[in-house]
């Protein structure tokens, strides 16, 4: 037998291949991720008492919507990152467009807040313990989107890992929205995203070893 015609018997029986496989791991990832941070949060630290009067605050939006859209933008690139010769691209732009939104927003409170205020609105009540407890709650998505992504075959795996951090930590960030009673950008757009890069300097640490096919 020649080995054109080798090849082609081959090809023949090859079993199709699933396009929508990526996806679903993803997905499924996610979602096992996003669903165990929001129980952590109920059990270790609880919603706000008062959260029937807080989504009437549109504050409580733009903040949610800040922490999504960042997780959102990281779920992109990760999954650009973790198939092979994919360029990330404008990607990246869009993962920095919300901070620069937060920053923005932050800038306008404290340039129209009082001197003695500043201070206060940028450390809140919680900020020695908001990084921490976000990056607590995105174990859970650290180690789900971890084993989305090696199976995947990522050539890059310390960028790929510091994403799917970045990506866990904004999950995190979300669930503990529901928690937080700080509503202050300043707070928030520092301390959430301090949060959500600790997970991210642990996946771009373990993301070599963790990622490794």
């Amino acid at each position: 037998m020649k080995t054109d015609d080798l090849v082609a018997l081959l090809a023949t029986q090859a079993p199709p291949v699933d396009r929508h496989a990526p996806a679903r791991r993803f997905a499924l990832a996610w979602i096992a991720g996003f669903g165990a941070a929001l129980l952590l949060m109920v059990l270790l630290l609880g919603v706000r008492p008062d959260i029937a009067d807080a989504v009437r605050v549109p504050t409580f939006w733009f903040r949610l919507g800040y922490a999504a859209t960042i997780a959102a933008a990281a779920l992109w690139v990760t999954a650009r990152l973790a198939r092979p010769g994919v360029r990330v691209g404008g990607a990246w732009a869009v993962l920095a467009a919300p901070v620069a939104v937060g920053w923005l927003a932050m800038g306008w409170v404290l340039a129209h807040a009082a001197p003695e205020a500043q201070l206060p609105l940028i450390l809140g009540h919680t900020w020695r313990v908001c990084p921490v407890l976000i990056a607590t709650l995105a174990m859970p998505a650290l180690i789900a989107m971890l084993w989305a992504v090696r199976g995947m075959a990522p050539v890059r795996p310390r960028l790929a890992g510091a994403a799917v951090g970045l990506l866990a930590g904004a999950t995190g960030t979300v669930a503990y929205c529901l928690h937080c009673p700080e509503m202050a950008p300043p707070f928030w757009s520092t301390w959430y995203l301090l949060g959500m890069l600790i997970p991210a300097a642990i996946g771009a640490a373990v993301g070599p070893r963790a990622l490794r096919w």
